[in-house]
């Protein structure tokens, strides 16, 4: 399973990126994609008004994972080992990592701050090849 992000998402919706559209759709037709609630909740908050109920539709049928107390733990300690290591990350990008590390998920974005959070050994990345 791969959690994606939604940097992948928008330039998926933006169709000029050949290589991750054919990427994405391969993971989707393996059923092989799952989403965070907080990238449900930027892609669904970036959306037009005429696209909103049909996209919602569409991510609905994708495994969804929400943050449990473990995940909120991770972060808070995710945080205080990279404040000690001179790191630090947006809330959004370490509740995304924290679903993704807390459901044994590889993780697709296209942001650098992930590939940091790696280094760190806190999370995989996923890429497509």
């Amino acid at each position: 399973m791969v959690l994606v992000d939604t940097s992948v998402w928008i330039e998926f919706f933006r169709g000029k990126n050949q290589k991750l559209i054919e990427g994405l759709k391969d993971l989707l037709d393996k059923e092989e994609v799952s989403l965070a609630i907080p990238v449900r909740v930027e892609i669904l908050a970036g959306t037009s008004k005429e696209k909103k109920p049909t996209l919602g539709r569409v991510l609905s049928a994708l495994p969804l994972f929400y943050p449990s107390p473990e995940t909120w733990k991770k972060i808070e300690d995710w945080i205080e080992e990279g404040l000690a290591k001179g790191e630090r990350f947006g809330a959004m990008d370490l509740l995304i990592a924290g679903i993704a590390k807390e459901n044994e998920t590889s993780l697709w974005s296209l942001d650098k701050d992930f590939q940091r959070m790696v280094k760190l050994g806190w999370i995989n990345l996923f890429q497509i090849n």
